[in-house]
């Protein structure tokens, strides 16, 4: 991170001087999230799939000033909306230097810091920190304690000749330390009841209870959390009285259509080989039906990370195929989705009674989605030359074995071959394995089709008469 400009003021004097005045987070965010409106600018750089639901509900809870809870299941960018509010902070946040918490040089709220700010008036020292900084993140989770989120007495203060009952034996935990920030706090029901009732009173009495003494701090955040919607309404877990606290419940979902689905898919996943669009949309639809399926538990819901974890098996499959056949580039091809269903299973819950029948489901919805996909592509074109060219005996061989310059060099020069490429994204002068990667769907769509045959063994798959 980098420091600081020079240029800012260093003393409390001088901040005033310059005509800085206190201002809370939330009318902060909500001037820095209408300046990005004004202009045009995108204030939710990488989230895809919201742009007309969740977003203008989010963007109207914050320009109210309300907390926020975002309802969704498991894998539907929560979190990562959630990290996106830093941005509409200010750059950079004036705080009193050597204070524990992150208290205004104009506006503070400790003993302690009242106290320095007496004695050294306009020379209060003043220290900046990146917007960064100012975003304090939370798993919620069973042995979470009052200390962890409120605070708690620090003992080497009470050593060091401080009694209990003084207010700077406290060691102050997340929510204070966040103050003029955000608290992001994910899976909020799975909070223990007694923690959920100490954080109602930071966000709602503005004090800190600790070990019988109250110590009254006007502490000033954004609380922000996720929440299952199995948890937050069938289990009951978050306490009424923290859910009235919340000015807003935003329902998030699964991108909506394929083309969002791929734009995640491209997005989040970090590739090690080339992964051509056809395969990202059999993947993205792949997902979309895992989503619809009645053996799928969906109150578990389908992670995009599932849809990102296949794109990454896939380019590792091409990746380990180029090492064997030495084909270079590394180029995904149908024959690489293979690998999907074994190495991905452990990331859905099934239905009770689909035991030993999991990886059969799989496959079949990963065939489907192949055929929808290749129907989506070639619709309209005439692929009977190419079956014909197949069931006269040009045998055509694939497999993690066989680089894709076989795959080409097996079929007759067809007119139609030229077609497929191009509807697949793929030019004419590519490398031989992107022009195999659409000949190869197109053969899958044949043999699905019932217009050609298809023998497969461990190795390989041969496609004929």
């Amino acid at each position: 991170m980098t420091s600081a400009p020079a240029e800012l003021p260093r003393k409390a004097g001088d901040l005033r001087a310059a005509g800085h005045l206190p201002r809370s987070i939330k009318a902060e965010i909500r001037d820095n999230l209408l300046q990005e409106l004004r202009a045009g600018r995108d204030p939710w750089p990488g989230i895809v799939g919201f742009t007309r639901t969740v977003i203008p509900q989010l963007e109207r809870a914050l320009l109210a000033g309300h907390d926020v809870v975002l309802l969704g299941e498991r894998g539907q960018g929560k979190t990562r909306l959630l990290r996106t509010l830093v941005g509409l902070l200010d750059e950079w946040a004036p705080v009193i230097d050597g204070a524990e918490i992150p208290e205004h040089p104009l506006d503070p709220i400790t003993p302690e810091s009242k106290r320095r700010a007496a004695e050294l008036g306009d020379d209060l020292p003043v220290r900046w920190i990146h917007r960064s900084e100012r975003y304090a993140e939370k798993l919620a989770t069973p042995d979470t304690s009052v200390g962890d989120l409120i605070g708690d007495v620090d003992p080497v203060k009470v050593a060091e000749g401080r009694s209990l009952g003084d207010p700077e034996t406290i060691h102050f935990g997340l929510v204070p330390r966040a103050h003029r920030g955000i608290v992001a706090i994910n899976e909020l029901p799975d909070l223990a009841e007694r923690i959920q009732v100490a954080l109602l009173n930071v966000m709602e009495e503005r004090d800190i209870q600790v070990r019988g003494y109250t110590l009254r701090l006007p502490l000033d955040v954004l609380l922000v959390a996720t929440a299952n919607p199995e948890d937050y309404t069938n289990r009951g877990r978050i306490i009424t009285p923290l859910k009235d606290r919340f000015g807003a419940e935003v329902r998030t979902h699964y991108p909506l259509d394929i083309d969002a689905e791929v734009d995640v898919i491209r997005q989040e996943a970090e590739l090690t080989a080339e992964v051509g669009e056809p395969l990202l949309e059999v993947l993205a639809r792949f997902v979309r039906h895992l989503r619809e399926s009645t053996a799928i538990d969906q109150r578990s819901g389908v992670s995009a990370r599932f849809a990102v974890a296949a794109a990454e098996t896939i380019a590792a499959a091409a990746l380990r195929r180029s090492a064997i056949t030495g084909e270079e580039p590394a180029v995904a091809r149908p024959v690489d989705l293979e690998a999907v269903p074994a190495v991905l299973r452990g990331k859905l819950e099934f239905e009770p009674g689909e035991e030993g029948r999991e990886i059969e489901l799989l496959e079949y919805l990963l065939r489907r989605s192949v055929a929808d996909t290749a129907r989506e592509r070639f619709a309209g074109l005439d692929l009977t030359p190419l079956a014909h060219a197949v069931a006269d005996g040009n045998l055509v061989t694939t497999g993690e074995r066989v680089p894709g310059r076989d795959v080409l060099a097996a079929l007759p020069e067809l007119p139609v071959l030229h077609d497929v490429a191009a509807r697949a994204g793929v030019e004419p002068d590519d490398s031989s394995g992107r022009i195999a990667a659409a000949i190869e769907l197109a053969l899958e769509m044949l043999y699905l089709s019932k217009r050609v045959a298809k023998d497969a063994d461990d190795d390989t798959t041969v496609y004929g008469a």
